[in-house]
């Protein structure tokens, strides 16, 4: 399943969350898919494409990063699909 996460940067500051990105990768835990990603101009925001089947996976990977960042996850899926589910 997709997943839209936004992500809001604590204080606007990416600078940290860059830093820590680059010392330790992404820390995603097994199951969980990063996609592609989209940054507000101004730096408040992340939009982050993930894929899992288990959205549980996503505690463990919040936790590696929610001293610096506050998370929403929406579950979305793709224009595409819900055209389909529409399709007489």
């Amino acid at each position: 399943m997709l997943y839209m996460i936004i992500e809001r940067f604590k204080g606007r500051n990416a600078a940290p969350i860059y830093d820590r990105l680059r010392r330790l990768g992404r820390m995603m835990p097994d199951g969980l898919t990063y996609l592609d990603s989209w940054i507000e101009t101004n730096d408040d925001r992340c939009f982050q494409l993930m894929e899992t089947d288990d959205p549980q996976t996503f505690a463990a990977w919040t936790a590696s990063w929610s001293d610096l960042m506050e998370f929403e996850i929406v579950p979305v899926t793709t224009s595409a699909a819900m055209r389909d589910c529409f399709a007489t």
